[in-house]
């Protein structure tokens, strides 16, 4: 089964279509147990990173997320998804977030219109499953006001322009997470997840 995590936010619709829409079911839940009873998981993101934690916390479902990155389990995160990966992000004064990647979540550099909001390039740093059939530098869909900074640039899978060559994809292990939304990107997105859910459900 794959699970889409449910914490009182999030993209859930736009995701739980583009799964089924690639032939897949899904279950919406928010649910620790079933998250890690799930062959795949996915965190979608819309909203502020220190609420997204929080709410997160209350559903014991930071524990859970930590148990499938330990294992080594396929997670895909979206968004505000990928910045609470990290240490912490400056964003609403400062918040801790899960720690996941070392690194902070900064604001966009003044002086842009802010949120990024649409279309951008996305540079691919290394090659990936997940990569299969999507070419280089194709536009994925973008809203959010804050980028992630990792330590380890190892993991930085993608980056994109806007003020500054931001991080926009991680890697790591059976971990994607993206700063963009695949599923609001049309072709190229549903090709990202479907290359991640062959990769997941056949142990690639």
């Amino acid at each position: 089964m794959i699970a889409i995590i449910d914490y009182g936010a999030g993209n859930l619709r736009s995701v739980a279509n583009a799964i089924t829409k690639l032939g897949y079911q899904s279950m919406v839940t928010s649910n620790p147990s079933e998250v890690l009873d799930a062959a795949v998981v996915i965190l979608p993101g819309v909203g502020a990173a220190g609420d997204t934690v929080d709410s997160l916390e209350k559903l014991g479902m930071t524990n859970a997320i930590w148990k499938l990155v330990e294992q080594g389990r396929p997670l895909f995160a979206v968004c505000i998804g990928l910045q609470i990966l990290f240490s912490r992000t400056e964003e609403g004064g400062g918040h801790k977030c899960l720690g996941v990647f070392p690194g902070v979540v900064r604001r966009l550099p003044p002086g842009l219109k802010i949120p990024h909001m649409g279309w951008n390039q996305v540079r691919q740093n290394f090659a990936h499953p997940v990569f299969d059939g999507i070419p280089d530098e194709v536009n994925f869909y973008f809203v959010h006001s804050y980028y992630a900074e990792p330590d380890d640039t190892s993991v930085v899978a993608g980056t994109t322009d806007y003020g500054v060559s931001l991080c926009s994809m991680v890697i790591k292990d059976n971990l994607v997470a993206t700063q963009f939304h695949p599923e609001r990107s049309g072709e190229y997105g549903l090709r990202m997840y479907a290359n991640f859910l062959k990769m997941a459900l056949s142990g690639r």
